[in-house]
């Protein structure tokens, strides 16, 4: 029988049989809500929409339009902890509120994300007000029912997806020598959690993510939709909701395409299933 692998240890290279680094699924992460601080998984289970539970919660203004960090940066100061009823929202000096999940008899509200209108249900008037005393306007909270159908178009070898309430596609994908390339040409360097993966990969080189066309992690297949476009989000400190100007200053340097600016990948999934952290990737198709 084949021995079991150990946990991946932080900051480890595994190695397979010719004695080459392996490349691993090092980290998973999970976005309840839309532009909010970020939830770390060790296993996560993959529906129709990507990871399950994925951005099904979205803050919108007064005339029902999305907010990110773009505009609103102290959205990174809210924490976020799922619950099978629903989640509960948390800031420093704020205290927290728990947030049922509306009832699918509940009242519905079209909100916009990009050109998108979607049908989503109201969270109430309580997360409202908690949402529009932290940020100082007046907002609310929505949730995307099960019966909502958005779709991510086919983009290249990508078939069209469902999808949550993300910006585009299911999955964002960057790896671990990518953010190093990135810090050692900084001054100050930043973490993962400023570009908001999904998946985050070890033992590859710098940037190879970019030619991967199809690749399997664990037992799921995916393919590539497009390079990600990097946003003003990334100048954002997770921790203190502060802007600055990098990292996205010196990405422009040197990831530049045209008048946007690269870095990591968008995915989407050919299977539903399950991914552990420690799951092997394979690639199966380049550029």
């Amino acid at each position: 029988m084949p021995r079991a692998r150990a946990p991946l240890a932080s900051g480890a290279l595994r190695q397979n049989g010719d004695g080459m680094p392996e490349i691993v699924l090092s980290a998973l992460h999970l976005y309840p809500l839309k532009s909010a601080g970020g939830v770390e998984l060790r296993t996560a289970r993959l529906d129709a929409r990507g990871i399950t539970g994925d951005r099904r919660w979205m803050v919108v203004d007064a005339g029902r339009m999305f907010i990110t960090q773009r505009t609103h940066p102290r959205l990174a100061l809210i924490r976020v902890a799922p619950g099978a009823g629903g989640l509960t929202l948390s800031a420093r000096g704020t205290a927290p509120l728990e947030v049922p999940a509306p009832p699918a008899t509940g009242r519905r509200v079209e909100v916009q994300v990009w050109d998108d209108i979607c049908c989503c249900l109201w969270a109430g008037d309580a997360a409202a007000a908690w949402l529009s005393e932290l940020l100082g306007e007046d907002v609310g909270l929505v949730f995307m029912p099960d019966d909502e159908v958005r779709i991510a178009p086919a983009v290249g070898v990508a078939p069209a997806s469902p999808v949550g309430l993300a910006d585009s596609h299911p999955f964002l994908l960057i790896s671990e020598a990518s953010l190093e390339d990135l810090n050692a040409r900084m001054a100050a360097p930043v973490p993962m959690n400023r570009f908001r993966p999904n998946l985050v990969v070890r033992g590859c080189a710098p940037y190879a993510e970019d030619g991967w066309r199809r690749i399997r992690i664990g037992a799921i297949d995916f393919t590539s939709a497009k390079p990600c476009s990097r946003c003003t989000t990334t100048i954002v400190d997770q921790d203190s909701g502060v802007r600055g100007r990098d990292p996205l200053a010196t990405l422009a340097r040197y990831r530049r395409v045209g008048r946007e600016v690269m870095f990591g990948q968008k995915l989407v999934h050919l299977a539903t299933g399950e991914l552990r952290v420690g799951d092997a990737v394979t690639v199966l198709e380049t550029v």
